[in-house]
């Protein structure tokens, strides 16, 4: 690959990013991430990356979104790693699966199916895709502490949005029906699409990553015509992430 002076997509340089970064799906939700920093600036933005540095308790912490889906985000992740980062938190929305998952829930992921390709070009099939658990222990007790309904387990990860939501559509329709079958009988808490990849990532590249999602809302819950008020309203799960990375910076200076 040619050689443009910075990382190839992100287009950062070592020292542009801290150790500590947080990992949303959304460009435009780093602006919401990046105004619990102190001192924040905008670094630039590239394609699907936005990028903000500051400070959280005297230390360089960095937001770049990753788009949707697991290739964008392992290339965010692989650039990161490569001009300093280590410990990641991705604050991200999910869709219910568990009828007990109302919108509004933060979900803590304790495991990713990986219903997807990106991570079979890091690890094979048997590979479990699990989060760090220091990460994801902070990440369950800082969503308690804060008194959110807060919900741990296994997320499913696809490549197709509309595989999951028009299923009926896709020629295959047998196999997608069949296993979002098999993820509900399992107990699978939600549905989304990049952590399967980035904790299998994270994994081969040796280093930390956690999720946390803001429920959007539960298509089961809305096929049983249940309560099913929609919510985009992420802020839940940005203080939790944020307050998370906060007890990781302090343990990390112990």
């Amino acid at each position: 690959m040619q050689d443009v002076g910075s990382q190839y997509h992100i287009r950062c340089n070592p020292g542009d990013v801290g150790r500590y970064v947080f990992l949303p799906g959304d460009p435009g939700r780093c602006e919401a991430i990046a105004k619990h920093f102190d001192d924040p600036v905008h670094m630039g933005m590239n394609r699907e990356y936005n990028i903000y540095t500051g400070t959280l308790m005297g230390e360089k912490v960095s937001v770049c979104s990753t788009g949707i889906g697991g290739p964008s985000a392992a290339i965010a992740m692989e650039e990161l790693v490569a001009i300093g980062a280590d410990t990641f938190i991705r604050v991200g929305t999910c869709g219910g699966i568990d009828l007990n998952v109302l919108p509004g829930d933060v979900i803590v992921a304790t495991g990713a199916i990986r219903f997807e390709h990106t991570s079979l070009e890091y690890a094979p099939i048997e590979f479990p895709a699990v989060p760090d658990f220091g990460v994801t222990a902070a990440l369950k007790a800082v969503s308690e502490a804060l008194g959110y309904r807060t919900h741990t387990g296994v997320v499913q990860c696809k490549d197709s949005f509309y595989g999951q939501h028009s299923p009926e559509k896709s020629p295959v329709s047998y196999e997608l029906l069949q296993r979002w079958e098999a993820w509900k009988r399992l107990g699978v808490k939600a549905s989304e699409m990049e952590s399967a990849a980035l904790f299998v990532v994270a994994a081969a590249l040796g280093v930390r990553c956690g999720s946390c999602f803001h429920a959007v809302w539960n298509q089961e819950r809305e096929k049983l015509g249940m309560e099913m008020p929609m919510t985009e309203d992420t802020s839940g799960a940005i203080s939790v992430g944020i307050e998370a990375m906060k007890r990781l910076i302090l343990q990390d200076k112990v």
